[in-house]
């Protein structure tokens, strides 16, 4: 901007107190000087000296007084008013009605402002101000339009423009991006830059069903039923009963009849048996409602890799007791399980011995390829497990991502793990005047809590109410173990239907996280009663989904020397990653020091390398790091490790975060926000005509000032000072006492 014309002028700023001050100090000095003059006899130097010391006080009168120059500038250039205009996905939602036609079908958003986008709108405006027309969306790569920043925009717009006068922002308000709006609506306010805020979108949420969330694990096992979690979302004025059906990419098709509440959500399951191996893609499909607006989003797909199982098991036990058998048994006869079994027999000179037997506790090399540890009744104590013991165990959980399943027993052995290294992965505070926990000949229930009703491990039949009756209708346990309560941060999946404590209801089925392993503590051991009249059914089913569960996360991807696992399992962008490594010697020694990266290769070829950190002198053998994927799709994921020559690939798969969800309500508390903070004006996007109006009655943009302080220049003061000094010299000169 360039400043050309200019005037100036001197002005004031005086008080009351300070111009009466002046004034009677002048008038006082004028009469003294007078009378001094006189006792001179109108002597010529007297009389100078006087005219100085009248010349003194005015000069310090007007000081105080605090005069200014003030010069004001004319700019030569127009004022510059910018329309921005929302370009995001968001835009698109058919939501507005014309007020004078309500019986036809609703406008798009973007179509609702497509007249302030023409510049012929604006020509009345020409002589005032020049109009500049831009569009605005988000940075996001590799697609703009799949988010709306809009304080990026009103930023942007005011550092490129220093003679700004207003603001024109057509948007809905859905900001899903970068700073909140309000920062730059600051920064205009100081500016004394006015945003009009036009309105684009219904403030109410039109008749939709969305899929909300699909939660494809990150792989199957062939033959084996996979459990699939969806989520539903109405804005439907009244309850949607619809089939939702899934299909995958080599033509199975699974349906389930959901009933989705008017105004709510529905959380459910799919179970799918996959029957062959390799890489699928499911489609999540909802048939639209005869009164839903927006049936793109009912369809959502998600990628599953089918593989081979192979899970390692040891299960640890002193006596045989029945659960243990019948556990045994039934992971045995699973193919895809491989089972050893390390039985104590305190009092006597050999271990259990046999196919698949230990007859010592593992050695860290072989401890660390199992995927799942049953702990039965078993503790500290002579002819059982060692501190070592435990301490290995320990660290198996935190590094290696195993899972442990604490499954006590009569003897009340685990009561000595309380002082243990596995005291902290415990998930219950044992009850020590009970160390042997309570029988009785009346047999007990379980009773699932708000988290087992929801869990996939507690899912012994198909639906939820099936489920409730089975687990209503299980044979009942006639010994349960001696508990307090649950720590804290655990969930507590089911507790005993009669009896309590203190605390509550006595906790049975407990689960946590330790490190990077899970935890499940098993409160009964009479599981093996569901066999009654059903044989393996419930049994197996449950073991099974424990094994499974507790071993899902450590099996992502593994090769000889190398195993990589990542939290969360289905990430999307934008999200943080982390990595997670166990990397053992070419010996299978775990390495505490190493060369672990991860080279991330994106769908669009760019390629990120990730260096993974040693987990600490704990944490012999697994490394971490964190990445954070920027585009949707398949990750190809490659880690090489130079110590132990490894190399280990993997896919991830990403998927995209919708920040732009068509049929969400305008944002419209957004925009009133901007326009009070800026002191602009909100309008309806129907009514271009008002929009130019509102602008039409902005003042005229005050002229620029720029104000010479006199009264506070080091100059001004000297000139005075040097005028005192005169006047004292001068008055030495002619004998003036």
């Amino acid at each position: 901007m360039f400043l050309a014309e200019s005037t100036g002028k001197l002005t004031f700023l005086p008080s009351t107190a300070t111009l009466v001050f002046g004034v009677l100090a002048v008038i006082f000095t004028i009469v003294f000087s007078i009378i001094s003059w006189r006792r001179a006899h109108y002597a010529t130097g007297f009389g100078l000296l006087e005219l100085l010391r009248i010349l003194i006080v005015a000069l310090v009168a007007i000081t105080i007084n605090q005069p200014e120059w003030l010069e004001q500038f004319k700019p030569d250039t127009k004022p510059v008013l910018a329309v921005l205009y929302d370009t995001s996905k968001s835009m698109t939602t058919k939501d507005v009605i014309d007020p004078e036609k309500p019986g036809q079908p609703p406008k798009s958003r973007a179509e609702v402002i497509q007249p302030l986008i023409d510049p012929a709108l604006w020509d009345q405006l020409k002589d005032r101000m020049d109009v500049l027309i831009e569009p605005f969306s988000s940075d996001l790569q590799p697609d703009p339009n799949a988010g709306t920043d809009v304080n990026s925009a009103l930023a942007k717009i005011l550092d490129e423009n220093r003679n700004l006068r207003g603001v024109v922002l057509a948007t809905d308000g859905d900001w899903n991006t970068g700073e909140p709006p309000v920062r730059a609506a600051t920064q205009m306010r100081m500016r004394e830059t006015p945003v009009f805020a036009v309105s684009a979108g219904s403030d109410t949420k039109l008749p939709d069903v969305t899929i909300a969330a699909f939660d494809v694990p990150a792989f199957g096992i062939a033959g084996k039923p996979v459990r699939i979690p969806f989520s539903l979302e109405s804005a439907l004025p009244q309850d949607y009963t619809v089939t939702v059906e899934m299909k995958s990419s080599d033509g199975d098709s699974v349906t389930k009849v959901v009933t989705i509440p008017a105004m709510g959500r529905v959380q459910d399951t799919i179970l799918w048996r996959p029957n062959k191996m390799g890489d699928v893609t499911l489609t999540l499909d909802v048939p639209p409602s005869d009164l839903e607006k927006f049936p793109d989003n009912n369809t959502l797909e998600a990628p599953l890799a089918v593989r081979k199982e192979e899970l390692r098991v040891l299960v640890i036990e002193t006596l045989p007791r029945w659960e243990y058998r019948y556990l045994r048994n039934a992971l045995e006869r699973d193919p895809g399980v491989e089972v050893n079994c390390l039985l104590f027999h305190p009092g006597l000179d050999k271990m259990g011995g046999g196919k698949g037997y230990l007859t010592e506790f593992p050695g860290p090399e072989t401890l660390s390829k199992y995927d799942v540890i049953f702990l039965g009744d078993v503790g500290i104590l002579p002819d059982q497990l060692t501190v070592d013991n435990a301490e290995a165990l320990r660290k198996q959980v935190s590094n290696q991502a195993s899972g442990l399943v604490f499954l006590p027993g009569f003897q009340g052995n685990q009561i000595t793990l309380i002082s243990s290294p596995l005291e902290d992965l415990l998930p219950i505070v044992y009850d020590q005047a009970q160390p042997r926990g309570w029988g009785s000949p009346a047999p007990g229930q379980f009773e699932l809590t708000d988290l087992g009703e929801r869990s996939l491990l507690t899912k012994l039949a198909d639906t939820d109410d099936e489920n409730a009756t089975v687990w209503s209708s299980l044979p009942g346990f006639q010994w349960f173990s001696g508990v307090d309560r649950a720590k804290a941060g655990t969930e507590i999946l089911a507790t005993h239907s009669s009896e309590s404590n203190r605390y509550g209801r006595i906790p049975l089925i407990v689960t946590k996280t330790f490190g990077t392993g899970k935890i499940l503590f098993m409160g009964t051991d009479g599981a093996w009663r569901w066999r009654k009249g059903v044989e393996d059914k419930y049994h197996y089913r449950y073991w099974g989904q424990v094994a499974r569960w507790m071993s899902y996360q450590r099996n992502m991807a593994q090769g000889e020397t190398m195993r990589l696992f990542y939290s969360p399992d289905r990430p999307r962008t934008g999200e943080v990653l982390t990595l997670n490594a166990n990397v053992m010697s070419i010996g299978g020694e775990p390495l505490q020091n190493a060369t672990v990266i991860v080279q991330a290769t994106a769908p669009s070829g760019k390629t990120e390398s990730i260096r993974l950190q040693p987990g600490g002198e704990d944490l012999w053998g697994l490394f971490t790091g964190t990445f954070s994927p920027e585009e949707p799709g398949e990750y190809q994921m490659l880690m090489t490790c130079a110590e132990n020559g490894g190399q280990l690939e993997t896919t991830i798969s990403v998927q995209g975060a919708t920040r732009e969800k068509l049929g969400q309500p305008a944002r419209l508390d957004v925009l009133e926000e901007i326009t009070r903070v800026t002191r602009g004006k909100m309008i309806n996007a129907t009514d271009a005509a008002a929009v130019v109006a509102a602008v039409a009655e902005m003042p005229e943009p005050e002229l620029r000032e720029k104000r010479f302080r006199l009264w506070a220049h080091w100059a001004w003061a000297a000139f005075i000072i040097l005028l005192l000094g005169v006047f004292w010299v001068g008055r030495k000169a002619i004998g003036a006492i």
